[in-house]
């Protein structure tokens, strides 16, 4: 997947991909304590525009700082960073991706002893789902928020997201849906989710759930320029029959419909064109054709 001629940063120098060196200690690597982030990049009539730069490098630091680290970078020198691998790399339209980790030094609970590590990459990366998927809620539930601080974006997280999606494909499905501990609605394993009704907007409260980049963008969009009522409530799945559409959010997934969840042995089906608003004007904000959300994009 990956061009080992790829040029990315590590630890204040630029590199090509085959020239890095990570130790198989890596403390990060063995316990998943490292953070992230996922950008986009976009190609628009004026060049590449980074989507929110600003915001996903403000949720990095604050994903560090729940996780103790120490970074010898300013946020405004990361999205420097982020910028100049674009650069570097010749991308015009690109996934980016920062991550923070701690390093070799120690292989013990705690990280007295090791160092922050900065890696930053880009690479092409198009559409993650298809145009509409199916969903399957998940016999696994979300990492409850009183287990883990769950709105940072921590990489050891994302095993709990691995399970959910393994288990969605293994029975044929494009995607997970999983439940939080009182089983209402709260994500997909890498996505947030929102439901239509005539033009009213639904999604899950803030708290047990990551809050997304994208979740905000549409969150916005939909009140300020489309006239949307906009509700963040528990859902649980016994209240899925009360929408018309539904659709998943994030940096990889960006907006994309959701055609049928199943819930054991019952099934909702979802108007795909439901939210079909949203979606358009999102994709018009980041090809840099809304003057009112060009603040949104930093031009490389």
């Amino acid at each position: 997947m990956f061009d080992k001629n790829l040029i990315v940063f590590l630890d204040g120098k630029y590199k090509k991909l085959s020239e890095t060196n990570i130790s198989p200690t890596t403390h990060s690597l063995h316990y998943g304590t490292a953070v992230f982030e996922g950008i986009r990049a976009y190609q628009t009539e004026k060049g590449t525009a980074v989507f929110r730069l600003a915001e996903h490098i403000e949720r990095l630091f604050y994903s560090a700082k729940v996780m103790q680290m120490n970074i010898a970078f300013s946020p405004k020198e990361v999205e420097n960073i982020c910028v100049e691998i674009l650069r570097k790399n010749k991308l015009k339209s690109a996934y980016i991706r920062p991550l923070l980790f701690y390093d070799e030094n120690s292989l013990g609970i705690t990280t007295k002893e090791n160092k922050t590590r900065l890696l930053i990459l880009a690479w092409e990366w198009g559409k993650y789902l298809a145009n509409s998927v199916t969903v399957k809620i998940s016999p696994y539930k979300r990492i409850s928020e009183e287990s883990t601080i769950a709105d940072a974006k921590i990489s050891g997280h994302y095993a709990n997201s691995f399970l959910a999606t393994m288990d969605a494909k293994k029975d044929g499905f494009d995607e997970a849906l999983l439940l939080d501990h009182n089983n209402a609605v709260a994500e997909g394993p890498g996505e947030n989710i929102f439901f239509v009704k005539e033009k009213k907007l639904y999604t899950p409260t803030g708290g047990k759930i990551l809050p997304g980049i994208t979740r905000d963008s549409v969150l916005k969009l939909a009140k300020e320029d489309l006239n949307y009522e906009v509700s963040e409530r528990e859902i649980f799945p016994e209240d899925l029959n009360l929408f018309e559409g539904a659709f998943f959010t994030g940096t990889a997934a960006e907006i994309t419909p959701i055609r049928k969840i199943q819930f054991g042995a019952k099934e909702f089906v979802f108007d795909v064109e439901k939210g079909k608003d949203i979606k358009e004007l999102f994709f018009r904000v980041v090809a840099g054709q809304k003057k009112n959300r060009l603040d949104w994009l930093t031009m490389i």
